[in-house]
């Protein structure tokens, strides 16, 4: 961590989290595409059921992200003791919050499809899609955590046999569950929380097996409130990254229905394929973070510096390639989920302009987790909220103001602006803390 090149290390690190990431996105995508299978309006439940996921995913790295960073930290400090207290409870809010989200949910699901925008075509796919999906909460959000624990600890390549086993089960589990037991939409969401389970399970093996450098014990669990608090803090921006993304999506569904069901199934798609590529980014920044947080907590500035700056170069690289890619295959690709030509039409067109701001992503990306993993909550907050906090408002301007083209420029405007702010908040950071000559 402290005397590897940079450039050896964070692509070693980051490797297995950039598998584990794209095999998540995979999955995800596995079930649009079968579920795609049945109907358009099946294929827009899944778009509506995504702010859920995006909630639940909200509170896994809230968790997961704060216990590991703060972990990472303690490590890097020779306090192993603190890091096994600040693990063990991690777990026991996992399970706690999970438990909570999945009671409330439970016993409003009606009421939240119709708040999270559905139609009353997609209604009915979208709470069949939702039950197992919310039921499952506290399995996915400690999975999550334990995840982000290993990864934190520069184990990612045992975070990825646990996602990734689940992930390939997934893909079998759909067409088997949707049309071989004939269960419809209802059968991907078994497939995916059966494979979250078998997710937990291998992860929870490798602290069991104690293949992980911290220790989860019921006699580590911190019984002071500074511990939970600690690790809230520390997540919040993760909470407030996915949470936006939550109500950014709900906000963008709410807008699509205006337009039928072809339109939020088109969106719906064009959110996860793009998912799919800036999960390269965000599994980079994942390999990143743990030397970011080592580092610093070592003193090591010149490496901080220098792994933001390779992190950024290398990644923007990545995402323009995949840009050209997908603005020439953009029709070809919506077609593969869905042959329906109202869905490739509008699709179509809002995966190409996407494609034009899709290379800002990297510093968007790693601006929030430089902060994150610095302890910066404040700046890592703000940014975190920055690109799906400015869609929200965009999406009924524009909306408003251009119909459905305007419906389909929301992502890349929104795109752009959270650019321009992360670009100079991170700016701003190392002129003052690394001077001008570092810029």
């Amino acid at each position: 961590m402290l005397e590897t090149p940079v450039n050896r290390l964070i692509p070693t690190l980051a490797v297995p989290t950039i598998i584990s990431m794209m095999v998540t996105s995979v999955y995800n995508m596995a079930d649009t595409y079968f579920v795609s299978q049945i109907s358009t309006s099946a294929s827009g439940a899944v778009g509506i059921v995504f702010s859920v996921m995006a909630i639940i995913q909200a509170v896994g790295f809230t968790v997961g992200m704060g216990s590991g960073s703060i972990a990472s930290l303690k490590l890097g400090q020779n306090r192993r003791q603190e890091a096994d207290v600040v693990a063990s409870s991690a777990v026991l809010t996992a399970l706690v919050l999970g438990s909570v989200l999945a009671s409330i949910g439970i016993f409003n699901i009606g009421e939240i499809m119709w708040l999270l925008g559905s139609t009353p075509t997609i209604y009915p796919y979208a709470l069949d899609y939702a039950r197992y999906i919310i039921l499952g909460c506290p399995v996915m959000i400690l999975a999550f955590t334990l995840n982000n624990l290993l990864r934190w600890q520069g184990k990612a390549s045992l975070s990825v046999i646990g996602l990734g086993t689940g992930g390939v089960l997934n893909m079998v589990l759909d067409p088997l569950f949707i049309f071989g037991f004939d269960l419809g939409i209802a059968g991907a969401a078994i497939a995916t929380l059966l494979s979250q389970c078998v997710s937990l399970a291998i992860l929870a093996s490798f602290f069991i097996l104690k293949k992980s450098d911290l220790r989860v014990s019921p006699a580590c669990i911190s019984r002071s409130p500074k511990t939970y608090i600690a690790i809230l803090k520390q997540g919040m921006p993760s909470f407030f990254r996915q949470g936006v993304m939550s109500l950014g999506t709900m906000s963008l569904n709410w807008n699509a229905r205006l337009f039928g069901d072809a339109a939020v199934a088109a969106l719906a798609i064009v959110t996860k394929v793009f998912m799919f590529i800036q999960s390269v980014t965000i599994g980079f920044g994942q390999g990143f973070q743990p030397v970011l947080g080592y580092n610093y907590g070592a003193g090591r500035l010149d490496r901080v510096k220098e792994a933001v700056v390779f992190s950024i170069r290398t990644c923007t690289i990545i995402l323009t390639v995949a840009a050209v890619i997908g603005f020439l295959f953009a029709q070809q690709i919506i077609t593969l989920f869905r042959d329906d030509p109202l869905v490739i039409e509008i699709g179509t067109r809002a995966f190409r302009y996407q494609c034009f701001t899709l290379p800002l992503g990297a510093v968007l990306t790693f601006a929030n987790m430089f902060f994150q993993s610095l302890g910066k909550s404040f700046r890592a907050t703000v940014l975190a909220i920055c690109r799906q906090g400015l869609a929200i408002p965009l999406v009924f301007l524009l909306a408003w103001g251009f119909g459905l083209t305007g419906l389909e420029l929301t992502q890349a405007t929104a795109d752009l602006l959270g650019f321009l702010v992360a670009d100079s908040i991170l700016l701003h950071y190392f002129m003052k803390e690394f001077g001008k000559e570092n810029h």
